[in-house]
């Protein structure tokens, strides 16, 4: 008989592929972000990669919610500052708990171990609401940055254009004057 530890050895990748897949397929770019690997040229879908990979260990052995911030982070910095609502931001992280159910239950040797899936399933609603908590910190962050641009009048720069580029567009207004227009 094989035990959950196994099971979850034997199908970790199989799980983190599927849990990456999941979360990437929310962006509006999500073919990009699947298929290219390489985390320059697709630096949210490496970081999301990243992340969950070091997240599943972590909710597969009920590690405390400390343990996972820096996982949770790394994922919620990203979608924070994109156009998702809190609970699409955080809805991908509580797909593994159903991605892991259909690959037990798709196993015939492991479909028993559906039942034991509690603990990692609480450790999964407890990385979830820690996950909420990161990220109206991040937004939070966000609009307190924002406020202190138009407080301090930086907004002007970082809303318009780049100072330089205003500048030749000024250049290209003036004109020198001609002897007709004098």
């Amino acid at each position: 008989m094989i035990d959950l530890a196994e099971a979850f050895r034997n199908y970790k990748e199989k799980i983190v592929d599927r849990w990456v897949e999941y979360t990437l397929s929310t962006y509006q770019s999500s073919g990009f972000f699947i298929k290219e690997r390489d985390i320059f040229a697709n630096p949210v879908g490496g970081n999301v990669r990243e992340a969950l990979n070091k997240l599943l260990p972590l909710l597969i052995k009920g590690a405390e919610t400390q343990e996972m911030i820096p996982s949770l982070e790394q994922i919620l910095k990203i979608r924070s500052v994109q156009e998702f609502s809190p609970s699409q931001a955080i809805a991908p992280l509580n797909a593994v708990k159903h991605i892991t159910r259909e690959i037990f239950q798709a196993d015939k040797e492991r479909q028993h171990l559906v039942a034991e899936l509690y603990d990692f399933e609480f450790a999964t609603d407890l990385a979830v609401l820690a996950a909420f908590d990161i990220y109206m910190q991040c937004r939070e962050r966000l609009y307190l940055t924002r406020i202190l641009e138009i407080k301090s009048g930086t907004h002007i720069l970082t809303d318009s254009k780049c100072p330089s580029a205003m500048l030749k567009d000024d250049n290209k207004k003036r004109t020198i004057p001609t002897v007709e227009s004098i």
